[in-house]
């Protein structure tokens, strides 16, 4: 018991302004050995019955008393501020502070400001909290209001303030508005622009967030959570070249740096995989000191999105063996690894050990893996009851990986009909990507009529297909290339250069399937044509053109990679004896000597 060895009450003498004002330090002494709230109370009762709130000193002694039951009672805490007669910002600021840092309270944050704003006036420490708690919740109008009460009481230029809207702002989706109040700040910190990057790559504003870190360095030297969102957009933005430079930067800056070694390491991992640099990915796994959940997580999605099954498996036993409980994270990169290599039987095993071993109840991410794999592998029909018997409603990405299948694998039009308009039921009619999968399924059962009506109905809706857009990083710069596209600085050269592989390509035996190519075209020969001008072609000739040999390329892709530009990237990767790694919108592709990591039901 704190109190044990302390004076009985009846030894202070009140009275006096000195003994009084002893007696308060000694409690305040008394406070800071509290360890538990049980203790807490004792030193509470014992200042009610020898205390009277009658001046600054005693208000400021049960400010500490609130302070340390903010940290591990709550109620309690809202207990002691309803008995004070008088209270002051920090009283106020403590309570806000507790219900933002509360897991099930943040919601009475703002409930307290605006009492508080009736009876205190808020200071600049009060605003931080507020914000804190409106970004949790996504509470835009009452971030505003409050934002709005910051800039009455003259605080538009506190740092700290700023840095909690641009990161509230950002949270709630409101990127414009995070940019406006960075630019308007008078002084930046280091955190100001740490802040502002990292709501840039939280909205997948990689180039950005790229350029304001340059921006950055001129000012501030980085720290290790601007590593972090570096990192993070170099992954989303595919690149290689700067993060491996933020590698090397924090290898000599950081040796000792313990609060960031895991987070930054995870990090890594995730750039590494996501570049298409998977040795350099498991070079960093296997040199950290300290994993967690995360580290495997991230290792097997990397494995994963670049079809190395085999060694997602290892992973996965490797883990378990050390006691690291998978969770649902983990079953996603597992799934999405059979799905890669169409490994069927392994995917509904561990889909029925993810159930029952490890009780982790499906979400749609699994069902979709499950759908896909089973869709894009021929069973169809055992997809269809995937579907039919799922707990949850599911939505456009499983019907559209339903109908992708229907479109590989020839399915039943009738059944790819109904599909194609449950996909539509689901995301609006005004969505490309279900017009497109229809008309390949025409497209591939020969029936041009009615793939020409789907692309007439298209134009007349004003639906447009989405560009296929591919990059490539050439000594740190990016190049980018449309389908078709003839803006490029070096676009006679490159056009030179398609019809000399597309020479070598015949002779190598090449026959383009003109099911992937635009149905607007007539002919053969404007099909052949369209499908020579797809995007990754236009970036890969380039990287032939300007790497130097035995150099790999990479190419990023937004869309999914058709099945003729993968057959003609196997053939590339062996005529011309090169590696091409290619990541579309859902996986990677190592394409070597004519094979690819991926199985071929492209």
């Amino acid at each position: 018991m704190i109190l044990a060895t302390t004076p009985r009450p009846t030894t202070y003498a009140i009275n006096t302004s000195t003994n009084t004002s002893e007696h308060r330090r000694h409690i305040l002494q008394i406070l800071t050995q509290c360890t538990s709230i049980s203790q807490l109370k004792q030193v509470h009762a014992y200042t009610l019955r020898t205390t009277t709130l009658d001046n600054t000193d005693t208000l400021f002694l049960y400010s500490r008393i609130l302070h340390f039951a903010s940290l591990h009672d709550l109620n309690y805490s809202f207990q002691l501020f309803s008995n004070l007669e008088n209270t002051n910002s920090f009283i106020w600021n403590t309570l806000i502070r507790a219900c933002a840092h509360s897991s099930s309270r943040k919601d009475e944050a703002f409930l307290l400001f605006y009492k508080m704003a009736t009876n205190v006036e808020p200071d600049k420490h009060t605003f931080p909290f507020v914000l804190k708690a409106c970004a949790y919740l996504f509470a835009l109008s009452e971030g505003k209001q409050a934002h709005g009460f910051a800039l009455k009481l003259g605080f538009d230029s506190d740092v700290y303030i700023n840095n909690s809207l641009i990161h509230f702002y950002s949270s709630c989706g409101s990127l414009k508005d995070a940019r406006r109040v960075f630019d308007k700040m008078p002084e930046r910190s280091l955190v100001s622009w740490n802040v502002m990057i990292d709501a840039l790559v939280q909205s997948g504003e990689f180039e950005s967030a790229l350029r304001m870190f340059s921006e950055m360095q001129k000012i501030f030297e980085p720290d290790g959570y601007t590593m972090q969102s570096v990192l993070d957009a170099c992954a989303g933005f595919g690149a290689l070249s700067l993060g491996m430079w933020v590698h090397a930067h924090v290898l000599r800056k950081y040796e000792s740096f313990l609060d960031f070694d895991l987070l930054v390491n995870n990090c890594l991992l995730n750039m590494y995989c996501k570049c298409g640099s998977l040795n350099m990915a498991v070079q960093v796994f296997e040199r950290m000191s300290k994993r967690d959940l995360n580290s495997w997580n991230a290792m097997i999605l990397g494995f994963a999105m670049h079809g190395e099954v085999e060694a997602v498996f290892r992973c996965f036993n490797q883990m378990v063996n050390e006691r690291v409980m998978p969770d649902s994270i983990t079953f996603v990169g597992i799934l999405s690894a059979c799905n890669h290599r169409g490994f069927v039987g392994e995917g509904n095993n561990y889909f029925d050990k993810m159930v029952s071993e490890y009780k982790i109840k499906p979400v749609l991410e699994h069902y979709g893996c499950l759908v896909d794999l089973l869709a894009r592998s021929g069973h169809i029909d055992e997809a269809v009851d995937v579907v039919s018997n799922m707990p949850m409603k599911p939505d456009a990405a499983i019907w559209r990986s339903l109908l992708d299948g229907c479109c590989k694998k020839n399915a039943d039009i009738g059944l790819s009909e109904e599909v194609a308009r449950k996909v539509i039921e689901s995301e609006g009619s005004d969505t490309s990507g279900v017009y497109v999968l229809l008309s390949r399924v025409y497209a591939t059962a020969n029936r041009w009529d009615e793939a020409g009506l789907i692309r007439k109905l298209m134009t007349d809706k004003g639906i447009k297909k989405d560009p296929g857009c591919s990059s490539i990083e050439i000594n740190g710069v990016f190049h980018e290339f449309f389908a078709g596209d003839t803006s490029h600085l070096h676009t006679r050269e490159i056009y030179k250069f398609l019809d000399v592989i597309e020479e070598r390509l015949k002779l190598a035996g090449y026959v383009p399937d003109l099911s992937q190519a635009s149905m607007v075209d007539e002919l053969d020969n404007g099909k052949r044509r369209s499908l020579k001008l797809h995007s990754e072609r236009l970036a890969i000739a380039y990287g032939l053109l300007k790497l130097k040999p035995g150099t790999p390329i990479r190419i990023f892709k937004n869309l999914r990679i058709c099945s003729d530009c993968h057959n003609v990237t196997k053939l590339i990767s062996k005529v011309f004896d090169v590696e091409i790694i290619v990541r579309d919108r859902v996986r990677f592709h190592h394409f070597r000597n004519g094979s690819c990591t991926c199985k071929d039901y492209w």
